[in-house]
Formats: structure tokens, sequence, C-alpha cells
């Protein structure tokens, strides 16, 4: 799914308690992490939750793809949103990625908790941390 067809879907949903539902979803059908990266070097720092993140090589050696996971259930959406914007994008797309024009189109800030808002964009300069980092590497 594109990050556009989710946000329409989202968007379709009326309620917040539907849209919660939805993120649970998403986040129960993310690909299982690897148990050994669920450590404290790949534990996101600025989340209340645990939140893992690891990246590798795509196909293509200049696209990063994105693996993650949470142990709250809502939290497990948002990264699965995440994943979905960023995973499989060259490193200058993903700094050049306007989330917060996305995050705002599904006027999530209203209705995230302040932590899970400051878990969202913790797990966003992660994400931006390692493209930056790739894009010193090559």
């Amino acid at each position: 799914m594109t990050p556009d067809e989710f946000a329409e879907r989202f968007n379709r949903l009326r309620s917040w308690e539907d849209r919660y539902r939805y993120l649970i979803q998403l986040g129960r059908k993310l690909e299982p992490y690897p148990e050994e990266f669920r450590d404290q070097e790949h534990l996101v720092p600025g989340c209340l939750s645990q939140v893992w993140l690891v990246t590798t090589e795509g196909s293509d050696p200049s696209e990063m793809v994105f693996r993650g996971d949470s142990d709250a259930h809502i939290v497990k959406g948002l990264v699965a949103i995440l994943l979905m914007l960023y995973s499989g994008k060259t490193a200058e797309e993903i700094i050049s990625t306007d989330l917060q024009g996305f995050f705002e189109g599904l006027d999530l800030g209203q209705h995230l908790s302040v932590n899970r808002r400051n878990g969202f964009y913790s797990m966003t300069l992660k994400i931006r941390e390692h493209a930056a980092q790739a894009m010193t590497a090559s």
C-alpha cells in the first residue's frame, strides 16, 4: 500500500476509534522483527514504549529497507506508517520526505498523546539519522 492509499483509507474512517483499530491492524501486518536486533543498540530513544528499528540494504544497494517493532499496539501501527513512508527509498528521498505534511493530513497530532507524538518523531529522527549516515558513507 502506498502512503497516499493509506491516507485515503485512514481519512475515510469516521471515528477515531475506527482509526485506532486500523492502526493496530497495520501494526499486526508488519513482518516479524528479527530477534537478533531486539537489543539496546536498535532501541529508539525518546519513545515511552519500546520501539526497535533496523535498516538493511534493499535489492538496489541505494535503497534503504527498514524493519521495526514495538511492544505497544498503536505505536506498532505508527511504526508501520513510517516503514510505509520510508522503506525502499534512497537516503536522499528519505531526507526530502515531508513527514510533517503527511502527519498533519492524517490529523494525528490532535488524537495522539504527547508521548506517542514524541515517540513518532523520535522514530522519524532515527530513520533520518540512518539516511544521513548512508549519505555520508557513499
